[in-house]
């Protein structure tokens, strides 16, 4: 979850005036650009336990240290109550999710290549901080080992309210926090009429990203019975924020009916004078009209509505750009393969065209369907005839098309995913057959194998 941002106090007058602050993220397509953001797992290398944020004598350092050491590296620290939460670099920032998971929100940068180096970058960096504290980092979708109480919880205000909330409306909101990690694309659009198409594929295609980059087959030490269980623990997380909103395949969707969907999902809290204010339950149209519930005299604002906006956790995500965030993370090239996957199919017409062409017929009912069936089933679920592989097939032949239009050599990001569809083995499969055949059984080994 990203780092806070300075509020805009302008107050809100109107439900139009909600839809203008997304249609202002529109952009030609000179303007578009790539971001990437991944988590992953810290451990300490001595036992494997996930580092507090500080830890006791007995340690180097814990995840505060890793803050304070990239810090001497340039990045500007992020402060909650005083405490460094998170870092900032030229339009990049690292910020700390509820159980210490590192993530790179990278900045938006012009090209996959781009990307790519950025990545490189973040990584050495991470691993010459880390290892003197004895750390490494891992990206996986759950965490292999650790109990849910196993985790430690970061310093930052927004997470003790959420903390509270998840058990109220999910049996797995709090393993989302705590243990899960994800990879997420951020793309642009030009238009709301492009915005609509743009994400009408992307949530019919995202089960299909979904199943690719399984990366979650362990939990607690042992096979968890999914090849995606951060898949399957987004569907028991809050379902008035989660999963796909049939709102958006509705005729005459838009960015204002999207604000009518966004203004009913309950809020977890808003900001004021540097502290959050516990809001759940309450949703942002009564705040809109009412003021918060036992403090009328806070009023809606448009730094709230932006807020509110990062806490709606659909599949796909609309902002001023849209975020695709249906992806275990995984190996730097997974991490890679992702974005270069979506920037294939939307950011070039033809390509666009043809993946919209490959969806239209789907309902959503079926779509959704798929989406809980895919972290128990992977690449062998069936959908309308054929399986899974087959259509990520399809869709990532589309997409190596997009990317060949933009002739700038960025299709061969794309290999790691045509190798899965070729052998039919994700991440996780591979997981699975080295923990059976290579490791005895012994799920620990996956964190020095997967780290970075």
């Amino acid at each position: 979850m990203s780092n806070p941002g300075e509020a805009d106090l302008t107050p809100i007058t109107s439900v139009r005036q909600l839809a203008e602050w997304f249609s202002q993220g529109s952009k030609p397509v000179s303007a578009w650009s790539i971001g990437t953001e991944h988590e992953k797992f810290g451990f300490y290398r001595s036992d494997l336990a996930p580092p507090p944020y500080e830890p006791d004598a007995s340690r180097k350092g814990g995840i505060r240290a890793m803050l304070e050491g990239l810090e001497a590296k340039g990045w500007a620290p992020i402060a909650d109550n005083g405490k460094p939460i998170g870092l900032t670099r030229d339009a990049a920032s690292i910020s700390l999710e509820p159980g210490g998971q590192f993530e790179l929100s990278g900045a938006p940068l012009p090209d996959l290549h781009a990307s790519w180096a950025e990545l490189q970058d973040h990584l050495a960096e991470t691993r010459e901080v880390a290892a003197p504290l004895g750390i490494g980092f891992a990206p996986l979708g759950f965490h292999p080992l650790a109990l849910r109480d196993d985790m430690p919880w970061m310093p930052k205000g927004r997470y003790a309210i959420m903390r509270n909330y998840m058990p109220r409306v999910g049996a797995m909101g709090l393993d989302m926090m705590l243990r899960t990690c994800t990879v997420q694309v951020n793309l642009d659009f030009g238009t709301e009429a492009d915005m609509v198409e743009k994400l009408r594929v992307s949530l019919a295609l995202q089960p299909i990203a979904t199943a690719l980059c399984a990366n979650s087959p362990f939990a607690e030490g042992r096979p968890n019975g999914f090849r995606t269980l951060r898949g399957r623990v987004w569907t028991e997380t809050d379902p008035d924020r989660t999963g796909i909103p049939p709102v958006a395949f509705e005729p005459g969707f838009g960015f204002e009916r999207f604000c009518e969907y966004v203004l009913d999902v309950p809020m977890y809290f808003v900001m004021r004078e540097g502290q959050w204010i516990d809001a759940t339950g309450a949703s942002f149209r009564h705040f809109m009209a009412h003021g918060l519930p036992g403090r009328p005299d806070v009023r809606a604002t448009m730094g709230d509505w932006a807020d509110h906006v990062t806490t709606v956790f659909t599949d796909v995500r609309l902002k001023r750009f849209l975020e695709m965030r249906g992806a275990d993370a995984g190996s730097p090239e997974m991490l890679q393969a992702l974005p270069a996957f979506w920037t294939g199919l939307i950011y070039n017409d033809a390509a666009q065209k043809a993946a919209a062409a490959l969806v239209r017929d789907w309902p959503v009912a079926e779509i959704q369907a798929l989406r809980n069936a895919v972290p128990a089933g992977g690449l062998t679920t069936p959908f309308r005839g054929r399986t899974v592989r087959e259509v990520a097939a399809d869709a990532i032949a589309i997409a190596r098309d997009g990317l060949r239009a933009r002739g700038l050599g960025e299709e061969t990001y794309l290999a790691p995913l045509e190798e899965i569809v070729a052998t039919g083995e994700t991440q996780a499969d591979r997981w699975l057959r080295l923990c059976r055949e290579e490791w005895g059984g012994d799920v620990s080994r996956i964190l020095a194998a997967s780290a970075i």
